[in-house]
C-alpha cells in the first residue's frame, strides 16, 4: 500500500515548532490578525478548525497573506470539507478520527492528512493507510503521557509520531514533548476562542512565546 509520508518541508516544520495551535474563528477577518500574533510569537503553523463557517475564508486569507504560515485545516469530517480546504490554500488537514476514506481522499488529492486515533487497533489502522504522523485524541481523556508510552512500546519502531490533542496546556505540554514518540502537540491554549473574540492579539503572542519556549525545554531535556 502506498505510504502518505508527509512531504519533508511539512514534517519539518511541525517537528521543528512543536506547537500546532488549534483556532476557531467566528469571524474570518480575525485570521490575518491571530496569524500575526502568532508568528510574532515564534509559531509559524496553525490550523482552523471546521467547527465554524469561517474556517475556510480564514484558512484562504491566511495562507494567500502570510508565506510563512504553514496553514492546516482542523475538524476535517468529509471529503467535501477536504476539498474546500485544499482549494483554500491549506497544506494539510486533520481529523477527530480515523476514516480510510478521508485518507484515501486526502492522498487522491495531495493533501497530507493527520487522522485521529485512540486505540492500538487505530494506529495499526493509520500506519497501514501509510499515515506517519496521527493526532492523538483526546489525549488527557486516554491517559495522556502514559498512554502514548505505553503505544510507543510497539509502535514506535515504525516511525510513526504521534500529535496529541485534547487537554493539552502550558502546565502540561511539557510532559507530552519530552517523549521521543511526540512530534508536536495541539492544543488552544494560546488561541483560545475568548482571545480571539477580544482580539487579544497580545496575549496571544505571549502564550506562543512561551509554548515556543516550553518545546524548546522539552526538546534539550
Amino acid at each position: 500500500m502506498d505510504a502518505i509520508a508527509l512531504k519533508g518541508d511539512i514534517m519539518e516544520r511541525i517537528m521543528t515548532t512543536r506547537i500546532v495551535p488549534a483556532a476557531t474563528v467566528v469571524d474570518s477577518e480575525e485570521a490575518a490578525s491571530l496569524a500575526k500574533a502568532l508568528l510574532e510569537g515564534g509559531v509559524n503553523v496553525v490550523e482552523f478548525t471546521f467547527r465554524t463557517a469561517a474556517a475556510e475564508d480564514a484558512i484562504r486569507r491566511v495562507a494567500s497573506s502570510f508565506p510563512d504560515m504553514l496553514v492546516g485545516a482542523g475538524t476535517v469530517l468529509n471529503e467535501d470539507q477536504l476539498r474546500r480546504a485544499a482549494a483554500a490554500g491549506a497544506r494539510f488537514a486533520v481529523a477527530p478520527g480515523l476514516n480510510p476514506d478521508l485518507v484515501r481522499a486526502a492522498r487522491a488529492i495531495g493533501l497530507e492528512f493527520l487522522p485521529g486515533v485512540a486505540t492500538p487497533s487505530e494506529v495499526d489502522l493509520g500506519i497501514r493507510l501509510g499515515c506517519k504522523l496521527l493526532k492523538f485524541f483526546p489525549a488527557d481523556v486516554l491517559g495522556g503521557p502514559k498512554a502514548i508510552k505505553a503505544l510507543a512500546g510497539p509502535f514506535g519502531h515504525t516511525g510513526v509520531k504521534f500529535v496529541p490533542t485534547g487537554g493539552i496546556n502550558a502546565a502540561n505540554a511539557a510532559e507530552y514533548l519530552s517523549l521521543p514518540v511526540v512530534a508536536a502537540v495541539g492544543g488552544s491554549w494560546m488561541v483560545a476562542p475568548a482571545l480571539i473574540k477580544e482580539r487579544n492579539w497580545a496575549e496571544i503572542t505571549r502564550l506562543s512565546r512561551e509554548a515556543v519556549e516550553i518545546a524548546m525545554s522539552a526538546r534539550k531535556q
